[in-house]
C-alpha cells in the first residue's frame, strides 16, 4: 500500500499542480484587494476538496451504474492524463487555462478556479483510478483523501503567496518545473493504460 500511496502522492501533485496554479490565480484575481483574494482562495479550496472527495467515494459506484468497467475507465483516464502531460511538457496547459474568463468577485472561486482548474478532469480521473487501485479499503481511501487534502492545502498556500512564488521561480524556473512534472505524469499515464489493457485481456 505504501508504494501505491507514494504513486498517488506524485500523481495528484502533478494533476492538481499547486505551483502551476499560482500564476493562474494571479491572472484571475488581478485588481482585487487582498481580503477578497484570500476569500476566493479559501472558497475554491473547499469546493475542490468536496468535489474530489465525492468522486473518490462515489465515482466507482457511478461507473457501475453506467456499465463502465474500471479497466476501461483506467485506459480512458490514462489517455486523458497523457493529454494533460503533453500540454504541460509543451506549456499549453497554462496558456489554455489562463485564456478562460470567469465572472468577477467571489464567483471565480467556483468557476473556473475550483472547477475545472483544481478539480479538473485529470484530478477527477486520477481519484477514481487511484481509489480502484487501492481496493477501496476504508483506511486506504482515508489516506488517499488525506493526500488529496494536502494537495488542496498546498494549492491554498500557493494562492496566498502566489506573487512571491512567481518572483522566486521566475519564468524559466516555472517552465522547467512544469516540464519535469509533465514527463513524470506521462510515464504514470502510460502505466495506467498498460494496467487497463492487461486487465481487459484477462
Amino acid at each position: 500500500m505504501t508504494e501505491q500511496l507514494i504513486s498517488a502522492f506524485v500523481t495528484l501533485l502533478v494533476v492538481i499542480d499547486p505551483i502551476g496554479l499560482g500564476p493562474i490565480f494571479i491572472g484571475l484575481t488581478g485588481g482585487l484587494d487582498e481580503t477578497t483574494r484570500r476569500k476566493i482562495a479559501l472558497e475554491a479550496s473547499v469546493i475542490a476538496f468536496c468535489v474530489l472527495t465525492g468522486t473518490t467515494l462515489a465515482g466507482d459506484w457511478l461507473l457501475g451504474q453506467l456499465g463502465i468497467s474500471l479497466s476501461a475507465f483506467r485506459i480512458a483516464g490514462g489517455l486523458l492524463l497523457f493529454a494533460i502531460a503533453f500540454e504541460m511538457v509543451f506549456q499549453r496547459r497554462v496558456e489554455r487555462e489562463t485564456g478562460k474568463s470567469g465572472p468577477p468577485g467571489s464567483a471565480i472561486a467556483a468557476f473556473p478556479l475550483a472547477i475545472p482548474l483544481m478539480a479538473g478532469p485529470g484530478a477527477l480521473t486520477a481519484m477514481i483510478l487511484l481509489a480502484g487501485k487501492l481496493g477501496r479499503e476504508p483506511v486506504a481511501l482515508a489516506a488517499l483523501i488525506a493526500i488529496m487534502g494536502v494537495m488542496i492545502v498546498a494549492s491554498y498556500l500557493v494562492f496566498l503567496s502566489a506573487t512571491k512564488l512567481e518572483r522566486l521561480l521566475g519564468p524559466q524556473g516555472e517552465a522547467l518545473l512544469g516540464r519535469l512534472l509533465g514527463v513524470l505524469l506521462a510515464a504514470l499515464a502510460v502505466q495506467y493504460v498498460a494496467d487497463g489493457v492487461k486487465a481487459l485481456a484477462l
